[in-house]
């Protein structure tokens, strides 16, 4: 005769246990319900589509397979099969960003109650445009790249820097939403360089001004706000902030559309944990910032901003030594 284990019998108890708990999970979905209701935030719940962040992450990278052939394809791309390669994909790529484009354009039209009726073709019409300005961002980021390997002795190559640079990265999705920003699509621009920021850590405005031969090093931490603007040739480092001045309250309203960031001209370098705040605020071209400054007023151009030598303490093993 087989014994049970009491084990079993307790196994047998948890189960309905369990099944009561489950009980307990209608009465939370009906509050979180009743919740979205109540807000009257949450205007995307109903018929009108609105843009899908996985549709938008592929458009980042078909673009990306667009902007550097044969970097991110699945085939092999050649000199025979480039063109049939990048017309399939700016094809498939103009059908997609016409979708998510139409159903922000769409979404942002409900919002405010507009019945326009012409969502699509203005999604189409702003995707093609968006089309038009690829073989301009191309040539710059050939520069940006030329730019990474003239001020990183660390660089081996294009290929290195194509594949491996945050900053490029970063940058070259950038210059996606950039254009996408001056065409006025809705918050595609903002999803775009949010996402280059999650995995990068460096932190672009869409509706910043940056010209070409940009370089970020390393990039962690870097923050570049929406009015700022910057020149040609400008090299920065991890940790830069280039931001807006202490905001008011109401700033959301108030300031809106102000210029709120600073200017850098031609051919600046700002080094490691820098920041530079206030929409007044213009460094002046071929000028060299250096580390870990807060910087709130103008500099001239040709100026070499630096910190004092800190004064530097050693202990250890009963010693002492200061070095100024």
């Amino acid at each position: 005769m087989q014994h049970q284990n009491p084990e079993n019998l307790n196994c047998n108890n948890d189960n309905k246990d369990n099944n009561l708990m489950y009980q307990e999970i209608p009465p939370v979905v009906r509050k979180l319900a009743a919740s979205c209701n109540e807000r009257g935030c949450f205007d995307h719940l109903g018929s009108i589509p609105i843009p899908t962040y996985e549709k938008i992450i592929e458009i980042i990278n078909q673009a990306r397979r667009i902007l550097f052939p044969g970097y991110y394809s699945a085939t092999a791309i050649t000199p025979a099969n480039l063109e049939y390669c990048l017309g399939q994909e700016t094809t498939e790529l103009f059908e997609k960003l016409t979708s998510q484009i139409s159903r922000a354009i769409q979404h942002e039209c409900f919002k405010s109650r507009d019945s326009c009726r012409k969502c699509t073709d203005n999604g189409q019409e702003k995707a093609l445009k968006f089309l038009q300005t690829l073989p301009t961002i191309s040539d710059m980021l050939l520069k940006d790249i030329q730019a990474a390997l003239v001020g990183d002795p660390a660089a081996k190559g294009p290929d290195e820097v194509i594949f491996s640079y945050p900053g490029l990265k970063a940058l070259s999705i950038f210059r996606m939403a950039h254009e996408l920003y001056k065409l006025d699509v809705p918050v595609l621009p903002r999803i775009m360089t949010e996402y280059a920021h999650s995995f990068t850590g460096i932190d672009i405005h869409p509706g910043a001004k940056i010209g070409e031969s940009f370089f970020i090093d390393h990039g962690t931490g870097v923050v570049i706000g929406e009015t700022t603007v910057i020149g040609k040739g400008v090299r920065i480092y991890q940790g830069v902030t280039l931001g807006a001045l202490s905001l008011p309250p109401d700033a959301g309203i108030k300031l809106r559309d102000q210029k709120r960031h600073p200017t850098i001209e031609d051919d600046v370098i700002i080094y490691a944990n820098t920041t530079i705040l206030g929409g007044e605020t213009v460094i002046g071209a071929r000028s060299v910032i250096g580390g870990n400054i807060w910087i709130t007023e103008s500099v001239p151009q040709d100026t070499k901003v630096l910190l004092e030598k800190p004064v530097l303490i050693y202990s250890g093993n009963g010693k002492k030594k200061t070095i100024k």
